[in-house]
């Protein structure tokens, strides 16, 4: 094999062997925890609502990623999963809107979580089209 091709073949994606290779899994798995993180300073009166809820969505876009690639082999069941994921993100980006407007988090911090975000969703988006070829 020449260099050339050694390096093209190099650059080919990686094959698929377990849900941590996922790209997006990994994605929405650290903005949960940054989510909890930034969710620890939030008033303890919004503990029951908004720092719940918003926890709550967060990591149900990473469960949701991992239960459906659990039963990838059922195309419905996967592809209803990566759905649902799809609405726990936005969910998770409604409660970030509450969370600027309240004061917990600066506009900074909401258009980086915004930012992150939009390309989780493209993530998701492609792979609902595309799952075949992962």
């Amino acid at each position: 094999m020449t260099d050339d091709r050694k390096q093209k073949a190099g650059k080919m994606k990686t094959a698929i062997k377990n849900i941590r290779d996922l790209k997006v899994y990994n994605l929405s798995y650290k903005l949960a925890m940054d989510i909890f993180v930034i969710s620890k300073q939030f008033p303890k009166e919004e503990i029951y609502s908004l720092t719940d809820q918003i926890r709550r969505s967060s990591r149900s876009i990473a469960i949701n990623i991992r239960e459906g690639y659990a039963k990838r082999r059922y195309e419905n069941v996967f592809i209803r999963h990566l759905n649902d994921a799809i609405g726990s993100s936005e969910e998770t980006r409604g409660w970030l809107d509450f969370c600027r407007d309240c004061g917990y988090i600066s506009k900074e911090q909401h258009d980086c979580f915004d930012k992150q975000y939009d390309e989780m969703n493209a993530m998701l988006y492609s792979l609902i089209n595309k799952w075949h070829s992962f």
